[in-house]
């Protein structure tokens, strides 16, 4: 049985959690997360449950090795924050409602209600293993409590029928139910795969289920910086190419000027 924890969030594009605990209950939450706890907060890490096998199982994801607990260790309620680590919108999950399980991105785990199972799930299917990207290797969220994931961009909610597909850019793909088969489908289409500015592969969903969709995951914004970033130096190297040429040419006039 997870801790029933209250919760608040805050925020427009930039969101932070507030989780308030009363005495002895407490929220766990990947390394690094944390931006404020109150007086009686006791933090501990550790590898979550499961020891070392455990954290080597997150490491696979891309996160840390190690999970830290927040427990309220006084005797009144008391509060603790945490904040989403790039631009976007946090998802609160109701695991009890939502079946007991989800399955979510590897880098979308924020944080979770003491007894939440925090685990690595697999893609079924071969070729989701080889050319599902970011969708390979997906976090297990199992548990009766609130956990809480992280997701760039605006946040599309769909609820699928039983047999309704969905076809989503794997990076754009933030969690969904157990139920939901997931698979991956080739773009199909010579001047689609040279020309068509998208990935070759996409995620295909079907129901029934649960699914959220991301419009702008971090991959594709650091992406984007980094483009944004290297076009303006080599604007500026430019520049300062030009300014340099410009000087000498303008330094070899006067040069002559002065012999004449």
């Amino acid at each position: 049985m997870a801790d029933v924890i209250d919760y608040k969030i805050y925020g427009g594009d930039l969101q932070l959690v507030e989780v308030e605990l009363d005495p002895r209950e407490g929220v766990q939450a990947e390394v690094g997360t944390m931006t404020y706890m109150e007086e009686g907060i006791e933090m501990q890490t550790g590898m979550g449950g499961g020891g070392l096998f455990s954290g080597f199982k997150r490491m696979l994801t891309g996160e840390s090795f190690f999970i830290t607990t927040f427990v309220n260790g006084g005797r009144g309620k008391a509060r603790v924050g945490f904040a989403a680590t790039s631009p976007g919108q946090i998802i609160p999950l109701d695991l009890g409602a939502l079946g007991g399980e989800f399955l979510c991105q590897k880098d979308a785990f924020l944080c979770a209600a003491s007894g939440t199972e925090i685990s690595v799930a697999f893609t079924k299917r071969l070729g989701a293993g080889f050319f599902g990207g970011e969708g390979f290797i997906l976090q297990k969220l199992r548990g009766d409590g609130m956990a809480f994931v992280q997701a760039g961009g605006a946040i599309v909610e769909k609820d699928l029928e039983r047999g309704e597909e969905l076809r989503v850019d794997t990076g754009c793909l933030v969690a969904f139910s157990p139920s939901v088969d997931y698979s991956i489908q080739f773009i199909g289409g010579f001047r689609n795969a040279l020309f068509g500015g998208e990935g070759l592969f996409l995620a295909k969903l079907k129901g029934p289920g649960k699914v959220h969709v991301q419009s702008l995951p971090f991959s594709r914004l650091a992406e984007r910086i980094g483009g944004t970033y290297f076009k303006q130096i080599a604007a500026a190297e430019q520049g300062s190419s030009g300014a340099a040429s410009a000087a000498g040419l303008i330094g070899g006039l006067l040069g002559r000027g002065e012999d004449g």
